[in-house]
């Protein structure tokens, strides 16, 4: 009781003296003072119902996160999925058919036309002679399975090119560290890396891991950065290496796979029974004795006669349900969405869309492509023209005069494979319009169809004049002698003479 009534005595001088300072400060005794807010973040807090939730969240770098071992594993559940899922399978062909298409066309843009169109000619056939689209479109593929894909340039004396340059694609499983090198800052997973952090080497193991004569102390070469291409989606600072792309979709590919085989087994067995007795009798009512489980044969088209008591049913299916094909939309709706990919696109589906649906969903889509290639001409085209140029200089009388110097800019660009309209009427109208209000070029507009202006203006004039000169009529003719009359100066002096 003491001290209980001291506390109090404290509490009463405490409170008077805080009433004298709010009179002091000019403040009514009974306005509060305002406290100082502490605003806090609800995911950060851990509670009862989110721990298991957040069980798994770490902090480690992306280095560690994305360790061998992780890599491997997901290596090896998204190509399995891949390869026994026919989505997943359709999903990443259909993605690396549409960044690649039937693969990159050059353009040069150096001030000599001639040399420009004697290198865009060579290096394609020098493309084809390759097979560099059929590489890419493998490049694309590998990092939705492999999470990355690497190029080694290679010199190939069996091409019928002059230029010996090649292309040979290596699977991620074999730039590792070899056995009994440990890992440090500057080596770190088979890639060796300077001060800034830039890789200088790669370790390429000579054999794959996976095959049967794969020896664990088997050799390796250590290959400049220079000759090696990377490629792979960086999605944290600091990640020297990627992870599928599919990886956060792998989950929900095996849920698809289990509710699809677990709705057919439910099916096959309600299927596997013609029939079923059972009887309305109480138990151990009136109802002649019937072996419990005991299978009959039926034959067919016979009447059949039924215990007394007992009645006949046919077994009722209740799968598959109605609800089997929203699961399936909605999960491979989730599946396609991290690789930006429209539900109508992944599924090969367009029935429940319209027309401004399918539009609107496949510009998201569209977008992501236009990223995409992108960096695939900046990590890996580039480079391999950088190196086909390189070597073309050194081949006595090959390239023109003007593009024989290593300081040369070669500035250049690449056309993809454009995208088909729906509607070729409107898109066609809608790029009469937007050229003929000068918000466009021909260059924009050709180069959304994947093709160079410049030729294709060259193609047409040749033509035109090949028309004229078998005396056929053009379209452009007619239209421009219709729509736009002759005039003479006596029309343009009548015209001067008419008021405003």
């Amino acid at each position: 009781m003491f001290f209980r009534g001291r506390l109090s005595g404290m509490i009463e001088q405490l409170r008077d003296r805080q009433a004298s300072r709010q009179v002091a400060s000019g403040r009514s005794p009974r306005q509060p003072l305002f406290q100082r807010l502490r605003a806090k973040y609800d995911a950060a807090n851990t509670t009862l119902d989110n721990v298991k939730h957040w069980s798994r969240a770490d902090g480690l770098s992306a280095a560690s996160a994305n360790s061998p071992d992780v890599r491997r594993t997901l290596r090896n559940r998204s190509r399995y999925e891949v390869a026994n899922n026919s989505y997943a399978r359709g999903i990443t062909l259909t993605l690396a058919n549409d960044v690649v298409g039937t693969g990159p066309r050059l353009q040069m843009l150096t001030g000599d036309d001639v040399a420009n169109r004697f290198v865009e000619s060579e290096f394609f056939a020098w493309c084809e002679a390759i097979g560099l689209p059929e590489k890419l479109r493998t490049m694309r593929l590998a990092r939705v399975s492999d999470g990355e894909a690497f190029g080694l340039l290679t010199s190939n004396e069996r091409l019928e090119t002059p230029v010996n340059l090649d292309l040979r694609l290596i699977e991620a499983d074999q730039v590792a560290t070899p056995t009994l090198v440990p890992d440090t800052r500057r080596y770190l997973d088979g890639i060796r890396f300077d001060a800034d952090g830039n890789p200088i080497a790669y370790d390429i193991l000579r054999q794959h891991p996976g095959d049967g004569m794969f020896l664990v102390d088997d050799e390796y070469d250590t290959v400049p950065a220079s000759d090696v291409l990377h490629y792979f989606r960086c999605d944290r600072p600091g990640q020297i290496r990627g992870i599928p792309d599919i990886t956060p979709a792998l989950p929900l590919f095996a849920q698809l796979r289990r509710f699809t085989l677990a709705v057919l087994a439910a099916a096959e067995t309600a299927a596997e029974f013609a029939g079923i007795l059972y009887t309305d009798a109480p138990a151990n009512g009136e109802a002649d004795a019937a072996e419990p489980f005991e299978p009959i044969e039926l034959e067919k088209r016979m009447l059949l006669t039924m215990p007394g008591g007992w009645k006949m049913a046919q077994m009722k299916s209740e799968q598959p349900s109605t609800t089997y094909a929203e699961f399936k939309k909605e999960v491979l709706n989730e599946i396609a969405r991290c690789l930006n990919m429209p539900f109508n696109v992944a599924a090969g589906n367009s029935s429940g869309y319209n027309y401004a649906s399918g539009r609107l969903d496949h510009q998201t889509y569209f977008k992501s492509i236009r990223v995409e290639q992108t960096q695939l001409a900046r990590v890996v085209l580039d480079r391999i023209l950088k190196a086909w140029l390189r070597e073309a200089i050194l081949i006595e009388g090959y390239l023109p005069n003007s593009l024989r110097t290593l300081d040369s800019t070669f500035e250049h660009q690449w056309f993809w494979d454009g995208h088909e309209h729906v509607d070729p009427a409107k898109e066609a109208n809608a790029q009469k319009i937007r050229l003929a209000s000068h918000t466009t070029t021909l260059a924009i507009e050709f180069a959304r169809q994947g093709r160079d202006w410049e030729t294709e203006l060259k193609q047409r004039a040749k033509e035109i004049a090949l028309m004229r000169d078998l005396g056929l009529t053009i379209e452009s003719d007619e239209t421009d002698s219709s729509s736009e009359p002759e005039v003479t100066e006596d029309h343009a002096e009548d015209a001067k003479q008419q008021p405003a």
